[in-house]
């Protein structure tokens, strides 16, 4: 009375089962599995490029700001100095020739400042957008 009372037995079950339904379930539980290794994969890696980014940006940020004081302080001590000149003087045409040669002297200062700004900004984003691109370049590489 085992074999027929048994709900599980064969002679109860009237199907298997086929060969090919299994081998198609099995390379779908392995096909899930690549893609959530994959899938981790490229999270872990986007976890750190975003902390490299930040971490870039940060310093950027901080190279800026320094550089920012220091044109300032550079500026600020100018200007003071001009000031103590122009006390000094005894004639407008004295007054006159510092004047424009301060003039002159500042332009120049703030033209190379600028440039100098302009060079560090460019720097500090082609840094910034490195882990980006090193990332995206694992990830999608152009079709031979």
């Amino acid at each position: 009375m085992t074999g027929a009372t048994d709900p599980f037995s064969a002679s109860i079950i009237p199907f298997e089962v086929p060969e090919q339904m299994r081998a198609f379930a099995e390379k779908g539980v392995s096909q899930a599995r690549e893609s959530y290794a994959k899938f981790k994969d490229a999270a872990e890696t986007h976890n750190g490029t975003v902390e490299a980014v930040f971490t870039s940006a940060s310093k950027g940020a901080s190279e800026y700001t320094a550089k920012l004081v220091e044109f300032m302080k550079a500026n600020s001590n100018a200007q003071l100095d001009f000031a103590q000149q122009l006390f000094g003087l005894k004639s407008p045409a004295e007054a006159m020739e510092l004047w424009t040669g301060h003039t002159r002297t500042q332009l120049e200062t703030f033209q190379s400042q600028a440039k100098e700004l302009v060079e560090l900004t460019q720097r500090v984003a082609a840094e910034t957008a490195e882990p980006i691109k090193a990332s995206a370049s694992k990830f999608y590489k152009p079709a031979a």
